[in-house]
C-alpha cells in the first residue's frame, strides 16, 4: 500500500524513491510486525485466557509439560494479523506472489484455527481428523500446483528442480511436477505443525529459515545477482522477501511471549500457516531441494514420526523413546531449553550450509 501511494510521488519527493527499494520495505516489515506483537501481544494473550482458549496436554509424555497445561493458544492469529497487515502496508500489492502467499496465510491459518477450535470444543489434543487435515491442505496446494502449471515462475524451468550444489544438474519431473508441489507445500506444513512442541522450538526455527529464504527470494528476483550465483532468475520474487521479513518480525515478536516458559502456545493456527507458506516460497522461487536442508530441523521431526509409526506396526517396538523426536531428547534427560537451543543451532548450521550452497558447486 504505502508503495503504490509513496513511490508515485517520487517527482514531488525523491526521497520518497526509498519505496522502490525492496530492501528499504523489508526493513520496514519487520519493524512493523515486530511493533504489532509487541503492542497488541498482552492485549490477545489477556482475551485468549478470558475465553478460556488454552491447550490440552496429553496425559502421556514428558512429565514436565503437565505444567503447560492451561496456556493460551491461537497465538497463531497473533501472528497471521502481525504478517498480514505488515505485507499489505509494505508489499507490491499487485504482485502474485504477495496475492498467492497471502492468500496461503488465510486458507491454512483457517485450517489450523479449526483444528485447534475442536480440540477446545472437545477438551482433547485430538482436532480435526488426520485425513480432515490432510484434505485441507491438498486442496489448496493442488490449486497452487495447477496454477503453477499455466504460469510457472520461470517458464524455462517450468518443471525442473535443481540439484543442490550443483548449478547445471536439474531433474525434470515432468508432469508428475504438479505431485511434487503439493507434496512440499502440504509435507512442509505438517513438518513445522510436528515441530511445534517445546517452548520457542518451531518459532526460533521458522525464524531462521524465513530469514534465508529471504535473502534467497531477493537473489532470484534480482537478475544480475541470480546470473552471477547461477540461480533461477524469477522476475518479481524479490517481493516475497517482504513477505518473509514480515514473518521474520512477527516471529520475533512471538519467540518474545513463546520463549521457555511460554505465556502463549501459537496453536495449528500458526504453525500450519507458516509451514505451507515455506513451502510455498521454495516452489515460487525454485529452489524446491534446498528447504530440505535449510529446514532439515523440520524434516528430522517429520522423519522421526513417520519411522516410529511404520516401525511401531512392523515390530510393535519403538526406535525413539517418544516423537517426535525433541520429546526423545527430553526423555533422554536433557532439559527443555537445552533440546531448543541446541535445535537451534543446528538450524543456523544448516542455514550456512544451505548459502555455501550458492558457491560451492
Amino acid at each position: 500500500m504505502l508503495y503504490h501511494i509513496f513511490y508515485n510521488l517520487n517527482n514531488v519527493f525523491t526521497s520518497f524513491n526509498l519505496f522502490g527499494y525492496i530492501t528499504f520495505r523489508a526493513g520496514g516489515a519487520i519493524l512493523t510486525s515486530l511493533l504489532i506483537c509487541f503492542i497488541f501481544g498482552p492485549y490477545i494473550i489477556k482475551k485468549l485466557k478470558n475465553f478460556k482458549i488454552k491447550q490440552v496436554v496429553r496425559e502421556y509424555g514428558p512429565v514436565q509439560h503437565l505444567s503447560k497445561n492451561g496456556t493460551p493458544t491461537m497465538g497463531g492469529l497473533l501472528i497471521i494479523i502481525s504478517v498480514v497487515i505488515s505485507t499489505l502496508l509494505w508489499a507490491k500489492l499487485d504482485n502474485r506472489f504477495i496475492i498467492w502467499l497471502l492468500c496461503g496465510t488465510i486458507w491454512f491459518g483457517f485450517l489450523g484455527w479449526g483444528d485447534d477450535y475442536l480440540k477446545l470444543k472437545k477438551h482433547s489434543s485430538d482436532g480435526l481428523s488426520a485425513k480432515s487435515k490432510l484434505f485441507g491442505q491438498t486442496v489448496f496446494a493442488a490449486t497452487f500446483a495447477a496454477y503453477l502449471n499455466f504460469y510457472p515462475s520461470n517458464p524455462d524451468y517450468a518443471t525442473l528442480v535443481n540439484i543442490p550444489f550443483f548449478k547445471s544438474l536439474f531433474v525434470d519431473f515432468s508432469f508428475f511436477y504438479i505431485v511434487f508441489v503439493i507434496i512440499t507445500v502440504v509435507g512442509s506444513s505438517n513438518a513445522v505443525n510436528l515441530t511445534d512442541g517445546l517452548d520457542g522450538l518451531a518459532i526460533g526455527n521458522i525464524i531462521i529459515v524465513a530469514f534465508a529464504l529471504a535473502l534467497f527470494s531477493y537473489f532470484a528476483g534480482h537478475l544480475q545477482i541470480a546470473n552471477y550465483l547461477k540461480i533461477i532468475h524469477v522476475s518479481g520474487s524479490g517481493e516475497i522477501a517482504i513477505f518473509l521479513c514480515a514473518i521474520l518480525g512477527s516471529g520475533l515478536g512471538f519467540l518474545w511471549y513463546n520463549s521457555h516458559p511460554a505465556e502463549v502456545f501459537m496453536g495449528d493456527t500458526g504453525s500450519l500457516f507458516l509451514g505451507g507458506i515455506l513451502g510455498m516460497v521454495a516452489v515460487f522461487i525454485k529452489q524446491e531441494l534446498i528447504l530440505v536442508l535449510l529446514g532439515g530441523i523440520f524434516v528430522m521431526e517429520a522423519c522421526s514420526v513417520l519411522l516410529q509409526v511404520f516401525y511401531y506396526k512392523k515390530t510393535k517396538k519403538r526406535i525413539f523413546k517418544m516423537a517426535p523426536i525433541h520429546h526423545h531428547f527430553e526423555m533422554l534427560g536433557l532439559s527443555e531449553i537445552k533440546v531448543v537451543i541446541r535445535f537451534w543451532v543446528v538450524g543456523i548450521i544448516l542455514a550456512i550450509l544451505s548459502f555455501a550452497s550458492l558457491k560451492l558447486r
